[in-house]
């Protein structure tokens, strides 16, 4: 086992654009370890949560897991398969948490034909998401969220998402709200598509989370080229 100090260390250990995207807490008290050919990356403060990113090998990630798992209100996230895995060769009971989606895409990504643009200012944000998506991550104001896009129409917000958590390769796309009286006209895909190819161009992959019985957004980020996987948390058997 052997102790990873930089992100580009990060980088050269794993492909995995999840652990990749958690490698950023090495520049604010994360730590990363590498086992064979898995990897972990321990984030204190990621997307609301104390994280600890896992892929590779399950026999090996059992490892990373076995020495690092440990501590208060500690998440670890990995692709569900790989949990279920590696949770029967731990000594110990863990139990697997809600599942959701994480979904990725590399490459370019074309603008919307119609307007979308970065907003000046959060204004309207915040009164859109308690509308339509209260349980967003993503809030104004809140820690790692960097700025928000938008759609109006007449002079209002009606569609909206944020980047947020974004890694120094992986753009983090957060968020997303359409106004309830306004769905079914596209807006979803287009500020979508907007977001998508912004942070494709900044950091050549785009990722996000998604709840996973969320079928209409799940086919909406695959129509934009997004793949899907299935991942979840482990919790230590009580």
């Amino acid at each position: 086992m052997r102790r990873l100090r930089t992100t580009a260390d990060v980088q050269d250990a794993s492909d995995d654009p999840m652990v990749r995207w958690a490698a950023q807490a090495l520049s604010s008290g994360g730590a990363a370890w590498a086992h064979g050919d898995a990897v972990a990356v321990y984030a204190p403060s990621l997307t609301r949560r104390r994280r600890l990113v896992l892929s590779g090998p399950a026999e090996c990630v059992a490892s990373l897991l076995a020495a690092h798992g440990r501590g208060v209100e500690l998440r670890p996230l990995l692709e569900r398969q790989l949990a279920l895995e590696v949770a029967s060769l731990m000594p110990t009971p863990w139990l697997e948490d809600k599942p959701f989606g994480w979904m990725d895409r590399s490459g370019t990504l074309d603008l919307p034909a119609e307007a979308a643009t970065w907003l000046r200012s959060s204004e309207g944000v915040e009164p859109l998401l308690r509308e339509a998506n209260p349980n967003s991550w993503a809030w104004p104001g809140e820690k790692g969220v960097r700025r928000w896009a938008g759609v109006h129409e007449d002079g209002e917000l009606v569609a909206t998402a944020a980047e947020a958590w974004s890694s120094t390769d992986v753009g983090f796309m957060m968020g997303v709200a359409v106004r309830p009286s306004c769905t079914n006209q596209g807006l979803g895909r287009r500020i979508c598509q907007f977001v998508a190819s912004s942070l494709l161009t900044l950091y050549g992959t785009c990722a996000l989370f998604v709840e996973n019985h969320n079928a209409s957004a799940i086919a909406v980020y695959r129509k934009l080229g997004f793949a899907y996987r299935d991942v979840t948390t482990l919790l230590p058997a009580a």
